[in-house]
């Protein structure tokens, strides 16, 4: 996925059609001198539609179309019949879209199936004719009712990655180096804080033609969670990862506190990823001898590890046998 093109987050303008008029007309035949109402009914305005499309990574192609419109209903016709609808908008959208109103900033939906059809903003409803209020004592009604107007709002979409396996991480942790090692991925890759600025995914191979999906989170810092560093804008990515690896480097000043920064972080931000299965990988094991792993270990002890080392490959065959465990537990 190129970092340029994947985009996570848009603001658009939705404006839905305008529902058609209904009409006073009356049957007017050769041999019919007072024939009855059969004013038609307005079509309804069209509907702006959102459509899940598993092909779909990112929200690229709304990026620079801002105004998105629905055609508007047209007004019945004689003869009862019925005004054409408006013209709907479908809009594909990756699977783990979020919608909602950029005013209030309540959540309308979430697209998570393929093929899985929404409306975002209902076109207005067509009025009615003459015909509805014909009655006993009012044979030849002249009233109507007009369609009603469309919606013109703002909306905001927001994208959460579908992946198996997210990884949680301080900037500069070794999960982009991770991520290559066990898939075809290339994230951009160096020796300083916030290399990834983007959402990486890497499909990693596994035995018999399996595999599963990983996805590199933008590092978090404390205070994540506050707005700091990068922020929020990608602690919602991790909502929709099956398991959680928290990635700290063997050569951090306190692997423990690091650990419970994150998950203090991942856990003001949404307490209900708390309830994930997690993993703590402990990465650039090449920087440890086997008396200092051990050391760690101890220090650790109660919480289950894994050293592994993206650069040599020690350790990616158990962390990858650990992941899969994992993502096929029965659920109780």
């Amino acid at each position: 996925m190129e970092q340029s093109n994947f985009v996570d987050y848009v603001k658009i303008n939705c404006r839905s059609g305008r529902g058609g008029d209904g009409v006073v007309h009356f049957r007017r035949e050769k041999f019919v001198p007072k024939g009855g109402p059969d004013g038609g009914d307005g079509g309804r305005g069209g509907h702006i539609i959102l459509r899940g499309n598993a092909q779909m990574w990112t929200l690229l192609p709304l990026k620079y179309r801002k105004h998105v419109i629905a055609g508007n209903g047209r007004p019945g016709g004689k003869q009862n019949s019925s005004g054409r609808q408006g013209e709907d908008v479908v809009i594909d959208v990756p699977l783990g879209t979020v919608a909602r109103d950029a005013e209030t900033g309540e959540i309308d939906f979430e697209i998570t199936e393929d093929g899985e059809e929404r409306i975002l903003v209902p076109g207005g409803k067509g009025g009615i004719g003459n015909t509805h209020f014909k009655s006993a004592t009012n044979q030849a009604p002249r009233q109507f009712k007009p369609g009603k107007p469309g919606q013109d709002v703002w909306k905001i979409l927001e994208l959460k990655l579908l992946a198996d396996v997210g990884l949680v991480g301080y900037p500069n942790a070794g999960k982009s180096t991770l991520l290559a090692a066990l898939s075809a991925a290339k994230p951009k890759i160096a020796d300083y804080a916030f290399t990834t600025l983007h959402p990486n995914l890497g499909i990693v191979a596994y035995h018999g033609h399996r595999s599963f999906v990983m996805a590199d989170i933008p590092g978090i810092i404390e205070g994540a969670h506050e707005g700091k560093g990068l922020g929020i804008r990608f602690l919602r990515h991790i909502e929709r990862n099956s398991v959680l690896l928290f990635v700290v480097p063997a050569d951090s000043p306190d692997i423990m506190k690091e650990y419970q920064t994150l998950l203090h972080e991942v856990g003001s931000y949404n307490r209900e990823l708390l309830h994930k299965p997690r993993l703590l990988g402990i990465s650039k094991a090449d920087l440890s001898d086997p008396e200092m792993k051990s050391m760690l270990s101890e220090e650790i002890s109660g919480l289950e590890h894994l050293y592994f080392s993206a650069v040599t490959g020690e350790g990616l065959p158990a962390l990858k046998d650990k992941l899969w465990e994992m993502l096929n537990e029965p659920v109780e």
